[in-house]
């Protein structure tokens, strides 16, 4: 992977974070924050709550990189296999671009279907319940597993990379690249107010995932047919 991927890769979900990041974890933050966080705590025990939440999930999106990656390292035993990889890493993309658009309802209905799982709602339940650091961290790993167009974006892309490392590392960087406007919210609700420089941000990420869908998939194509590189 060359220096130019890791870029669009902070850069698609810096931009993100500020529009579908806060729509969809945005509920989990103010939850915890109006119960779990004292307004008498310390701005410094406040971080360290903050911190532990995010550290969760990223730690999530680190093992499902490595799960993906893994996975995507099955299907290269030849190169047609490897260029199918793309083109469905691709395709992958422009649905989760077209949903962050409003333009699909696909991932919409996955991620709403598993809010309303009986385990989530228990395990959300206990979680939003205890004050012990231990819980923010749970709380944050639980996030991170939940279904997320913005998350299969980096799961597509982790699994063309076809590398367990790669695949972890390119999860984690994503996670990182969130954290800023997620600590930012977690520290100012009123953050989310700024709705129309969240839709902005948002639909710039969803045509940087469109373009980056349809270059995978041209990629791919290459496997296949002779295509100038």
């Amino acid at each position: 992977m060359g220096s130019i991927d890791w870029f669009v890769i902070i850069s698609i979900a810096f931009a993100g974070s500020f529009g579908h990041c806060i729509g969809m974890c945005g509920g989990f933050i103010v939850a915890y924050s109006s119960t779990k966080i004292d307004a008498s705590m310390s701005r410094g025990a406040q971080l360290l709550r903050h911190g532990a939440y995010n550290i969760g999930r990223v730690s999530s999106y680190a093992i499902l990189g490595m799960i993906f990656g893994g996975l995507g390292s099955l299907f290269t035993v030849s190169m047609e296999m490897h260029g199918a990889l793309f083109i469905f890493a691709g395709i992958l993309m422009i649905i989760t671009a077209l949903s962050m658009l409003g333009l699909s309802k696909l991932l919409h209905a996955l991620e709403h279907s598993f809010s309303n799982f009986k385990i989530f709602k228990l395990l959300f339940s206990r979680l939003i319940k205890s004050k012990s650091i231990k819980s923010f961290f749970a709380l944050g790993m639980m996030n991170g597993f939940f279904p997320c167009g913005f998350v299969f974006f980096f799961a597509a892309k982790a699994a063309s990379s076809a590398s367990i490392l790669h695949g972890g590392a390119i999860m984690a960087i994503f996670g990182l690249a969130t954290i800023p406007t997620l600590l930012a919210l977690g520290q100012s609700v009123n953050f989310m107010r700024e709705i129309a420089f969240r839709q902005s941000m948002n639909r710039l990420a969803a045509i940087a995932i469109a373009i980056y869908g349809l270059y995978s998939i041209y990629y791919g194509l290459a496997y296949f047919i002779d295509l100038p590189m």
